[in-house]
């Protein structure tokens, strides 16, 4: 029988899926496109929101410009979809921004655009789900009470759904992510021929508001400064973008193509719903401020919507069903729309790990042919992020969108260096008009992102753009550090032209607690190794016990010398140690085998009731050069009740949680037996009060 465990685990994540399964889970771009771009479409529902409340510090007359600021941020994502057009057709291989740069400007210049790339993947997941609960506590009070808890929850499912695979969880998020596209532009249309065409006065619920400037004698140069971090917190609309870049692996062939329809479906709409959602707020004289103490007069108990709960209110009326309808599919893509992290997040983190600049574990695929370790560690990280901003939107928007400018402007100098590379040996005169089209294009976008870039660590440096920034440069030196270590363990494991040396000879040490049955299977097995001198040694905590132990030997004859080792103070590893490395002190070529008698038990709790002194004692002999350790185990009964079918399904699924074997992993970690065990090398009587 299963255990509860394993029927949880299947019942959330379903059953493993074969290799041989990889090509099922592609995508059609009608699906791809909920998978890949739901965090740009999404953006529209907080990216409004964030420039009517920026320009609410200069007051009312401010929210004129909002439309412009609007159009500035629609031209930016239009250059940098036709950017990344290029990108996807001339690197389909999925390494995205840093297979650009890595190849085009050199291994640091990637490292530093995956490490801010894996920064905004988590501040992706921890502003959607924020900014979904916001908009949902919008329509359900109760959500707005327990925002955390709940941001929470929307984290975890996405995880669950994610660890399913790329298919099922693409499948699931298709519908709302549509349902989203069509409320959206229908309320859109509704209001626009309501007003414009209909003639219809729609007023927002804040259109009756007063409201004052938080400054209101702002110098030209300080409100050219709002108007400037206005637009960076726009920008937050082009986030995702570079998603589709990042998965063009997870579409189906044409690979290239698909991808590049999709990134171009996805600016379109995008820019679609960011114009009309800010021009429908100025034709109702929706006003949202940054703090509601500006609010002046207005009705009693007022509590501030966001924007396009607002516009809902305003086209469909206060308590319709399309009201509550927008307000549920603008939550839910908003918690979807994190699932572009959980595409892009562990795949980076995969080739990343390939490149050895991560962690073995996170190139491996789980059972459901997901990368499991990526997608559990972006949780963390995420719900971290949640838990320590208290979800609140306004305060995480200002750690956003600098990790993805510094990739996108990074990206495009990568694609202008390979545009000029592929141009020295070109000579056919219609691939060569490409490609300075091409060029063009990436010079235009990196121009234009690098300039975005600029304002927005200007603008939001001191709002907390900081913590983002420290935290790129924490992770870019940790992966330079990771990729030092790995190339330091390969140039040391790498063989040489010479032949290996044997030992000389190999001297057996078996650790002796009592004679018992662990004990002599030790004792047969190293004579059956037949070294060269074989010793059985014995630490001395407790005079008693040791005279009993070798008037024991003494009886039964035993063909092996028993050495006794004194240890005054009742320590047990390092007489041990010293033993050994006085048995090898005679010749460096000398080798020594510790044989450590073993008992297996079958209970977890059985582990809690012994003592765990063997496990020091190979913990520490492995540091030792010339050393070899053995395990001797001897099962008990319990351990025959062991359900060895499920623990030969767990150890075959082992490779996805660790290092791959042969890979380049730090030898530090401890070569153990396959079943957990509980040494017997001393008896619980003695050792109780022994010090390691």
């Amino acid at each position: 029988m299963a255990r509860p465990t394993s029927l949880v685990k299947r019942l959330l994540l379903g059953r493993p899926f074969r290799s041989d399964r990889l090509q099922h889970t592609l995508l059609p771009k009608r699906i791809a496109l909920p998978v890949f771009a739901s965090d740009a479409l999404s953006s529209v529902a907080y990216a409004p929101d964030e420039i009517l409340l920026t320009l609410s510090i200069a007051g009312a007359s401010a929210y004129a410009y909002s439309p412009w600021v609007t159009l500035a941020v629609a031209v930016v994502m239009i250059t940098v979809v036709a950017s990344y057009r290029q990108n996807v057709h001339a690197y389909p291989s999925g390494g995205g921004d840093y297979e650009v740069a890595t190849v085009n400007l050199g291994p640091r210049y990637g490292v530093g655009v995956a490490s801010a790339l894996l920064v905004d993947y988590i501040l992706t997941v921890a502003v959607s789900t924020a900014a979904g609960v916001s908009n949902l506590g919008s329509v359900v009070p109760f959500v707005a009470e327990h925002k955390v808890a709940i941001a929470l929850a929307a984290i975890t499912l996405l995880t669950a759904m994610n660890l399913r695979g790329l298919r099922e969880s693409g499948t699931a998020f298709a519908i709302p992510t549509y349902a989203f596209i069509i409320i959206i532009i229908g309320m859109i249309l509704t209001g626009m021929v309501r007003i414009f065409v209909l003639g219809q006065e729609l007023r927002a619920p804040s259109a009756t508001l007063v409201i004052s400037a938080e400054e209101s004698h702002l110098t030209s140069f300080a409100f050219v400064f709002l108007l400037l971090r206005t637009f960076s917190s726009g920008c937050a609309a082009l986030t995702g973008v570079e998603a589709i870049s990042n998965g063009v692996p997870a579409f189906k062939p044409p690979k290239s193509r698909n991808a590049a329809t999709t990134l171009l479906l996805l600016g379109s709409i995008a820019i679609v719903m960011l114009l009309g959602i800010v021009l429908l707020a100025q034709a109702t004289h929706l006003q949202y401020v940054e703090d509601m103490s500006q609010i002046l007069h207005g009705p009693p108990n007022y509590v501030q919507k966001t924007v396009t709960t607002q516009l809902g209110e305003a086209v469909f009326g206060n308590g319709s069903i399309l009201l509550y309808l927008v307000g549920a599919v603008t939550a839910l893509i908003l918690f979807l729309a994190a699932n572009t992290a959980f595409n892009g997040f562990p795949v980076l983190g995969s080739i990343l790990a390939q490149d050895r600049y991560l962690p073995r574990q996170l190139h491996t695929r789980g059972d459901r042919l997901a990368f499991s370790n990526g997608i559990i560690f972006l949780a963390i990280a995420a719900g971290t992020l949640v838990v320590a901003f208290q979800a609140e939107v306004t305060r995480l928007i200002q750690l956003y969108i600098v990790g993805v400018f510094v990739s996108f402007t990074l990206s495009q100098a990568g694609m202008i260096r390979h545009w000029n590379r592929l141009l020295r040996t070109q000579r056919d005169p219609n691939v060569r008009r490409r490609m300075h089209r091409s060029r063009t294009i990436n010079t235009f976008g990196m121009l234009m992102t690098g300039a975005v870039l600029i304002i927005v660590l200007i603008t939001k440096f001191l709002l907390g753009a900081w913590i983002a920034i420290a935290a790129m440069l924490v992770i870019y030196v940790t992966m330079l550090g990771i990729r030092k270590h790995y190339t330091r363990v390969s140039r040391e494991l790498l063989p040489t032209e010479e032949r290996p040396v044997l030992p000389s000879r190999n001297h057996a040490v078996v650790l002796v607690s009592k004679v018992h049955m662990p004990t002599l299977r030790a004792l047969a097995y190293a004579q059956a190794t037949r070294p060269d001198t074989l010793t059985a040694v014995t630490v001395n905590v407790d005079d008693k016990d040791t005279r009993g132990l070798q008037e024991e030997w003494e009886r039964r004859q035993l063909p092996v010398s028993l050495t006794v080792v004194d240890s005054p103070y009742r320590e047990i590893t390092r007489p041990i140690i010293d033993f050994v490395k006085s048995v090898r002190r005679g010749s460096p070529r000398d080798v020594v085998t510790v044989f450590v008698p073993e008992y297996v038990v079958g209970r977890w709790w059985e582990h809690l009731l012994h003592n765990q002194s063997a496990l020091r004692i190979k913990g520490r002999l492995l540091f030792e050069p010339g050393v070899m350790v053995t395990s001797v185990p001897w099962q008990l009964r319990s351990s025959q009740d062991k359900d060895l079918d499920r623990l030969d399904r767990d150890l075959s699924r082992a490779p996805a949680r660790g290092p791959r074997f042969g890979s380049a992993a730090a030898p530090s970690a401890p070569t153990m037996p396959v079943a957990r065990t509980v040494d017997d090398a001393a008896p619980e009587e003695r050792l109780d009060g022994a010090r390691d």
